[in-house]
């Protein structure tokens, strides 16, 4: 297991488009914090890391699915997860090295916006006057919904052979996870009856509690959750199509 995770990262680090996805990534983010005027730090005379913590569900929604498109997809393409089969590696170990690996991959890929961290403390006036525990409990959250989503973009990538295909179900499903309960939770149907319930089974609703800095055991168990079943539904399917 542990040399089918590291060959998942030395293969994503081998091509370009990993650089490419994390740079883009990066860039963007500090397009938000410094240079859009509705969000810059510099326009609002306000320290503090909610504008990247606000706009990276949107961003991972793109990303992540970007990045776990080839996770499966392109062993079946190329016909290496035939080789696969014939190692001492069952589908458990497989699809969580995959999983654990494309983590790693995000957590690597976050890092280097506590350079964003430090350059805010060190503008906030007196420095330093930032709520350091909030934001690391944000970037706890924040870590917490890309887990969530690599399940998800692992998932739709072991249906398909075809990388886009899984892109697009791999943010169709994130979206959908996100947002759409949410939604639904406003219809008159459900309004001032069950409203509460049904945001509740969405990713947003948890996310929002944490990306305040709040960790509430209640939102790292529904994450948790909402990875593992969609870890154990990826398992079912690479056992499927094994038979």
């Amino acid at each position: 297991m542990r040399a089918m995770y590291f060959k998942e990262i030395r293969s994503f680090f081998s091509s370009m488009i990993a650089y490419v996805v994390i740079g883009v990534f990066l860039a963007f983010l500090g397009l938000i914090l410094w240079v859009f005027p509705d969000t810059s730090v510099l326009d609002n005379n306000y320290a503090q890391l909610d504008p990247l913590f606000a706009i990276a569900p949107l961003v991972f929604m793109f990303l992540i699915p970007a990045l776990t498109m080839r996770s499966f997809a392109e062993e079946y393409n190329s016909g290496t997860i035939e080789l696969l089969y014939t190692k001492p590696l069952s589908d458990a170990k497989l699809v969580l090295s995959k999983y654990f690996a494309y983590c790693t991959i995000v957590f690597l890929a976050l890092l280097p916006t506590l350079i964003y961290y430090y350059s805010i403390y060190q503008l906030g006036a007196p420095k330093g006057n930032l709520d350091s525990g909030a934001i690391i409990g944000s970037y706890i959250g924040l870590f917490c919904l890309a887990a969530a989503f690599v399940a998800i973009g692992i998932c739709s990538s072991s249906l398909t052979r075809n990388q886009i295909t899984a892109f697009v179900i791999g943010a169709f499903f994130c979206f959908f996870f996100t947002w759409v309960f949410e939604f639904v939770s406003g219809l008159s149907i459900f309004y001032g009856r069950v409203d509460d319930i049904v945001e509740r089974l969405g990713i947003n609703f948890h996310y929002s509690s944490m990306s305040k800095g709040v960790i509430d055991s209640r939102d790292v168990i529904y994450f948790l959750s909402i990875s593992s079943y969609f870890l154990i539904l990826t398992h079912f399917i690479i056992k499927s199509k094994r038979s």
